[in-house]
């Protein structure tokens, strides 16, 4: 059993404030008919978050790991609400686009770091053999959190009658969550604290442990595989939102409201119970390793079975059984969270503890340029062959890149 104590549920908390982003169900919508823009500018604009997230990645990991977690995290979170802010209040693109730098920043703080200072708790308690199972437990709260945001978001819409007011609401959490970081002790900064001499020579220091990862080929198979289907989950969740809408507007219920409120209503709860499931899977994460026997093989298996599951969700949707897409669409959602603190936890055992952070966002940064490949050829397939013939060829690609990066316990 793991200990629930004070910083656990701190943790969850963040977690669970951080997935409060309101608008994210309904982004695209708002900037195709709320800002006005054209498919081809929205295609811009999450390039630009994209390429932003490569640039600032990996610098401010090492940014965390040399001169403060907390900082960082902070830092994070004041970047995503000055984002949220122009998006409420702009409808042109080039302001539209410095808030996707900003929401691209607010990530590139966060990622990585938070775990660090989990795993960085979990070494000074020594319990840090529990950490598959306990970053799952509080991995699970962040889960929850999507799952009452997309009931909260499908309501405000469905209230309102808009997208843009989502974006300053989202600001509450937001503020919140700050203030739950500012609390958080000063020794979750890893060896920061003990580190003596010159801001120069701290950084120089953790540069230097940062940079023996990539002599190590287990971390940097550990970091592909991790990627790999990551990258695939982040190029294809979102033609969920498609399958959804076709199958909101065929089902004969609401049919007095209008399609946006039918839409709203039928994302917002399927989303809730998408999400309880990725919140049960996160917390039970441990168990299918136990079940399956160690660590190494399970984080293989499922790399295949997560790439079959795209395979069959593309099938189902090109002879259009929506409902059978739907549920391969879920287990996609279900596998990503019970791969994730298998991930985690297995980078985390090759890595030195100070450069935690910087290590993590290696791998985060490495599923970016993956992401940003398979969302472009699962675009340009869409229009080739159409979104169903896109995923197979997407899941097939996985498959076919995964055994080089399969590791060992």
């Amino acid at each position: 059993m793991i200990p629930k104590d004070r910083m656990f549920y701190k943790f969850a908390a963040y977690g669970f404030l951080k997935n409060l982003r309101l608008f994210e169900p309904f982004l695209l919508l708002f900037l195709k008919y709320s800002a006005g823009l054209s498919y081809t500018d929205i295609g811009i604009l999450y390039a630009i978050k994209l390429v932003s997230v490569y640039v600032f990645e990996i610098p401010t990991g090492v940014y965390a790991d040399a001169f403060g977690r907390r900082r960082s995290m902070l830092m994070s979170m004041a970047s995503y609400m000055v984002s949220f802010s122009i998006f409420f209040s702009v409808k042109s693109f080039f302001p539209l686009a410095a808030a996707m730098v900003l929401y691209a920043l607010g990530d590139a703080y966060r990622t990585g770091t938070h775990k660090a200072m989990i795993l960085e708790y979990l070494k000074i308690n020594g319990i840090s053999d529990k950490k598959v199972e306990y970053y799952g437990a509080t991995r699970s709260y962040s889960q929850l959190g999507s799952a009452v945001n997309a009931l909260l978001a499908g309501f405000i819409v469905f209230y309102t009658g808009n997208y843009r007011d989502i974006f300053i609401i989202t600001i509450i959490p937001y503020v919140l969550n700050f203030i739950n970081l500012a609390t958080y002790p000063k020794i979750l900064d890893g060896e920061i604290r003990k580190t003596s001499g010159k801001i120069g020579e701290q950084f120089k220091r953790t540069f230097v442990d940062f940079r023996s990862m990539f002599k190590d080929k287990i971390v940097l198979k550990a970091i592909f595989n991790s990627s790999l289907f990551s990258a695939s989950y982040e190029a294809t969740k979102d033609y969920l939102q498609a399958v959804l809408k076709v199958f909101a507007l065929g089902i004969p219920i609401f049919v007095f409201l209008a399609p946006e409120k039918r839409t709203a209503i039928i994302i917002g709860i399927i989303y809730f119970f998408i999400y309880l499931l990725t919140s049960y899977s996160s917390r039970n994460s441990y168990k299918i390793v136990n079940k399956i026997g160690n660590l190494g093989r399970a984080i293989n298996a499922t790399l295949i079975f997560g790439a079959l599951l795209v395979v069959f969700a593309g099938l189902f949707y090109h002879f259009n059984l929506l409902i059978a897409s739907i549920i391969f669409f879920v287990l996609i959602y279900v596998f990503q969270n019970i791969r994730r603190p298998m991930n985690v936890g297995y980078i985390s055992d090759r890595i030195k503890s100070r450069v935690m952070a910087s290590g993590l966002s290696v791998e985060s940064q490495v599923k970016t340029v993956i992401a940003a490949t398979l969302s472009f050829l699962m675009g340009y397939f869409a229009d080739l062959f159409g979104v169903g013939s896109a995923l197979i060829i997407i899941g097939f690609i996985v498959l076919a890149m995964a055994p080089p990066f399969f590791v060992k316990e």
